[in-house]
């Protein structure tokens, strides 16, 4: 959503002025994470450039929603998955994202669960993925910061560096900044793995 409208910058500048936006954006970013298919980042690149100095704060609340909704999202690949688990991915049309990431997974486990953290596909995926199959959770939440930390407080770096700018190049370069961020972390991860593997 571009700020282009008289209706929409005052929507922001009562949200951004509110004394319960931290709680809004929280809650919008555990949304995101688990149902919500539009990108937090339409609403908290116009709120970081809107306040620069608390843009590393609004980066840890929505980091923070996304750790809470993925921790759910755990638990309902874990304990639930005959039931709501079969249920979320079929609503969420998911299936062949599911499919597709459980070979990936069973290969590679936390460099599986880094990449799709910064690749623009379904993190609900690996959740689920990840919950079914037992992996440790405190590997899960710990690649969950890392990928998640890259991407909100990469845009509090930028939009301090940029400022408003940050959102026409989030517009116009988001997807293919993605691929290539998923693709550095994913080789660079690769290869830390086959480091250790001949050091071990």
């Amino acid at each position: 959503m571009a700020l282009h409208s008289r209706r929409a910058k005052r929507w922001f500048d009562r949200i951004s002025n509110s004394r319960h936006m931290l709680w809004f954006l929280g809650t919008l970013s555990f949304l995101e994470t688990i149902i919500i298919p539009v990108p937090i980042e339409v609403i908290l690149i116009p709120l970081m450039a809107a306040d620069k100095a608390r843009s590393w704060i609004l980066a840890s609340v929505v980091l923070s929603g996304c750790l809470l909704a993925s921790l759910l999202g755990y638990g309902i690949g874990m304990v639930l998955f005959q039931s709501v688990g079969n249920w979320f991915i079929d609503t969420m049309n998911m299936q062949d994202s599911y499919d597709s990431f459980q070979t990936f997974f069973e290969n590679y486990g936390f460099i599986a669960i880094l990449t799709l953290g910064i690749l623009p596909i379904p993190f609900q995926v690996a959740m689920v993925t990840a919950g079914l199959s037992g992996y440790p959770i405190y590997l899960f939440v710990l690649a969950t910061l890392i990928s998640r930390g890259i991407r909100y407080f990469g845009l509090a770096w930028l939009v301090n560096h940029f400022g408003s700018r940050v959102e026409d190049m989030w517009q116009r370069h988001a997807l293919r900044t993605s691929l290539i961020g998923g693709a550095i972390v994913l080789v660079f991860s690769l290869a830390m793995q086959a480091l250790a593997g001949m050091v071990m």
